[in-house]
C-alpha cells in the first residue's frame, strides 16, 4: 500500500500560555452570550478537525493529538489561602488531568505590587523547542498572544515542524464599565505556517448547530 502525505498519521503538539486561555475562557463565560467556559475536550476535537482540514484531506482519525501541555504562574500556599483560591487551583487541575493536558507551574513573583507572572513564556518555548526536537511531531499548536513567542516558532519552523495558531481577537466592555482587549500578535499570526481565528469561527453564521464548535463550550 502507497502511503503518501495525505495518508500519513499527523502528530499534533498542544501548548497553551495558561493565562492567556483562562482570560479567553473566562470571556465566553462572562462577557459572552454563549455564558460558558471553554472546554479543553471540545477545543482539542476542533484542532483535530482544523489540522485535518489543511493537513490529511480533512481525515480527521490521521490528526491526533499526542501531546498537550499547560503553562502558568502559581502562587503560594499561603498567597492562594489568603485569596481563597485553593479550590479553583484544585478544579483547574482537575480539568487538565482528565484532558490528558500536562500542567507546568512557576512560582509567581509575589513581591511585586501586583503580583507578577515572570519567566513563564521562555519556559514555554524550551520545553517546546525541546519536545519538537526529541519528538518530532508534525504540527505545534500554540494559544498564546505574546509576541515574544515569535523566536519559538521560528527555530520551529527550521525544524521542518508546522506551527499551527489558534488567533484570538476580542474587545469588549467588562462588568466594571472598562474596555478589554485580547490578542494574538500579528507578528506570530506572520510567522506560523497557518492561523485559525478562533474567536471569528465562534461567531460565524454557521457556528449555531456546528457540532464542533459548540462542543468547545461546557
Amino acid at each position: 500500500m502507497i502511503h503518501d502525505e495525505n495518508t500519513r498519521l499527523k502528530r499534533i503538539a498542544i501548548f497553551y500560555d495558561g493565562t492567556f486561555f483562562q482570560k479567553l475562557s473566562q470571556y465566553y463565560r462572562y462577557q459572552h452570550p454563549r455564558q460558558k467556559f471553554l472546554d479543553l475536550g471540545g477545543l482539542h476535537e476542533y484542532i483535530r478537525h482544523r489540522v485535518a482540514a489543511v493537513e490529511a484531506n480533512n481525515n480527521v482519525s490521521l490528526c491526533q493529538i499526542v501531546e498537550a501541555h499547560f503553562f502558568r504562574g502559581r502562587f503560594s500556599l499561603n498567597a492562594a489561602k489568603a485569596a481563597n483560591s485553593l479550590e479553583t487551583d484544585r478544579l483547574i487541575d482537575q480539568l487538565l488531568m482528565f484532558a490528558g493536558v500536562v500542567a507546568h507551574y512557576y512560582p509567581m513573583n509575589e513581591k511585586s505590587t501586583p503580583p507578577e507572572e515572570k519567566g513563564i513564556d521562555v519556559w514555554l518555548a524550551l520545553e517546546a523547542y525541546d519536545m519538537a526536537v526529541h519528538k518530532r511531531f508534525d504540527v505545534l499548536v500554540l494559544l498564546a498572544g505574546d509576541q515574544d513567542y515569535v523566536p519559538l516558532i521560528r527555530k520551529v519552523n527550521g525544524l521542518g515542524t508546522r506551527v499551527m495558531m489558534i488567533g484570538v481577537d476580542l474587545e469588549y466592555t467588562d462588568q466594571n464599565g472598562d474596555k478589554r482587549y485580547q490578542k494574538t500578535s500579528q507578528r506570530l499570526i506572520d510567522e506560523a505556517s497557518y492561523t485559525v481565528m478562533l474567536t471569528e469561527e465562534v461567531e460565524s453564521k454557521t457556528a449555531r448547530g456546528d457540532s464542533v464548535i459548540d462542543a468547545l463550550f461546557h
